[in-house]
């Protein structure tokens, strides 16, 4: 398969490499792609040297498949034409996740519903993803009623301005204005503002984790609050979720449910001091979840704690996952021998 990955200098098309590689995914031409300024750099894929090509050269070598990851204004822009020349896209950005005619997808919850006429297809936002994932088999099993969550967020899913931001302030290096990547310093501080505010003071973020669970979950009317938090963490997004169901559970249903759950690790033994965290998640593509405890507030009502690799799972690995469905379902594209 001819595969291209669009923006492959950022820290996504990074890992997203790496993930290609790991999974052993079939590719018979390879196509780094990214922004004229980085065009005739080189990065290496499978061992071998590629340089970097810009876009117009990427759509004009037809690729099978596209894996985006170069930011929301880029996949508005050229997402569309790889499509006309018969280029099946999975974008990492939030360019067409909302868009009616477009499906978002986690697969483990909703490949299904991928044709071979879903020319460009969206992957959530990465706290949406690993949220969904812990909460699809317990909405299946016990209706979701309203969901509580706040976010943890590294600041890896900012990119890496503000991981520079991060280590230049570790060093304790003083930073002017435009070096900055947040308005405050982050190392040493929590910062409860992630992407922009909005007429509602909620912000991007916020209403991401409300409006994608609603539609990856297929129920409009879900009731979500969520409140995201930058920390100063490198790499994995933690949450708290506080979720009513309209059936009563048992906490041991629920642990029976979620083990049972491709893709999720249960970890949750507070007697051994076991509980998930980002530093054990980093580079692992499991959603991992924990501190499973019942309201005793509300009923029919469960605390659990949520933690993901935001760049594998919440993010590249989800897409090459998608990409592998596509392949293995014959939804895209030829092997070019």
């Amino acid at each position: 398969m001819r595969v291209a990955v669009v923006g492959v200098t950022g820290l996504v098309g990074t890992v997203m490499n790496k993930v290609l590689e790991e999974r052993g995914f079939p590719i018979s031409e390879y196509l780094a792609v990214a922004s004229e300024r980085s065009v005739g750099k080189k990065v290496v894929f499978r061992g071998e040297e590629h340089t970097v090509i810009g876009l117009q050269e990427a759509v004009s070598r037809r690729p099978d498949l596209a894996i985006f990851s170069a930011g929301g204004s880029v996949s508005l822009e050229w997402a569309p034409r790889f499509a006309e020349v018969g280029t099946t896209v999975v974008d990492n950005s939030s360019a067409w996740r909302m868009d009616p005619g477009k499906k978002l997808i986690v697969p483990e919850i909703n490949a299904h519903e991928l044709t071979s006429e879903d020319k460009i297809i969206a992957n959530p936002n990465c706290s949406t993803i690993q949220m969904v994932m812990a909460l699809s088999p317990l909405h299946k099993a016990y209706g979701i009623d309203r969901i509580v969550v706040s976010t943890y967020q590294s600041i890896t899913g900012t990119g890496v301005k503000a991981v520079r931001q991060y280590e230049m302030e570790r060093k304790e290096f003083k930073l002017e204005e435009a070096q900055m990547a947040y308005h405050y310093p982050i190392f040493n501080n929590c910062i409860p503002h992630c992407d922009s505010f909005l007429e509602n003071d909620y912000t991007k973020e916020e209403m991401k984790l409300v409006h994608e669970t609603r539609k990856i979950l297929g129920q409009a009317d879900l009731r979500i609050t969520a409140t995201a938090v930058r920390v100063p963490v490198q790499g994995g997004h933690s949450e708290a979720v506080n979720v009513s169901f309209h059936h009563d559970f048992s906490i041991s249903e629920v642990r029976a449910l979620l083990e049972q759950t491709p893709g999720i690790s249960v970890v949750d033994d507070p007697g051994q001091n076991l509980y998930p965290m980002p530093l054990s998640a980093q580079n692992k593509d499991d959603v991992f979840v924990g501190r499973l405890r019942r309201d005793e507030s509300n009923p029919k009502t469960l605390n659990c704690w949520i933690v993901s690799d935001n760049l594998r799972k919440g993010a590249a690995t989800n897409a090459v996952q998608i990409a592998e469905f596509l392949a293995s379902h014959q939804l895209v594209g030829t092997i070019h021998v």
